[in-house]
């Protein structure tokens, strides 16, 4: 059973950073598409970053140059750097694997991590 473990959240002024990170266990991180996704109150769940099984990136293009995504096979971790952030960038964030033809998540939610951007 795979689980997911998402941490690095909290309150940050706009023009801040955070990094979040994504614990997983029960599978291989570097063996999959892998992604971050987010949630805002009243708004759908969107795909913001992926890294491909060889690394490859992309972003949505509301985060392009300023979120990176990139895996710790060691530590068999998901990181999601977040810089220049907006009060847009407001939501829930989760982490998991990818299906690269479709977009939608494979495994079942971790709890996310909240990040809130305010002065």
């Amino acid at each position: 059973q795979v689980q997911l473990v998402e941490s690095g959240g909290g309150l940050v002024q706009p023009g801040g950073s955070l990094r979040l990170s994504c614990a997983v266990s029960g599978s291989i991180v570097s063996t999959y598409y892998m992604g971050w996704w987010r949630q805002a109150p009243t708004k759908e769940r969107e795909l913001v970053a992926r890294i491909s099984d060889k690394g490859v990136t992309a972003y949505a293009d509301s985060v392009r140059d300023r979120f990176t995504i990139s895996r710790d096979t060691a530590r068999n971790t998901v990181t999601l750097q977040m810089n220049n952030l907006k009060s847009e960038d407001t939501a829930v964030y989760s982490c998991n694997r990818v299906n690269p033809y479709s977009n939608d998540a494979i495994w079942p939610w971790g709890q996310g991590t909240q990040v809130t951007v305010s002065s």
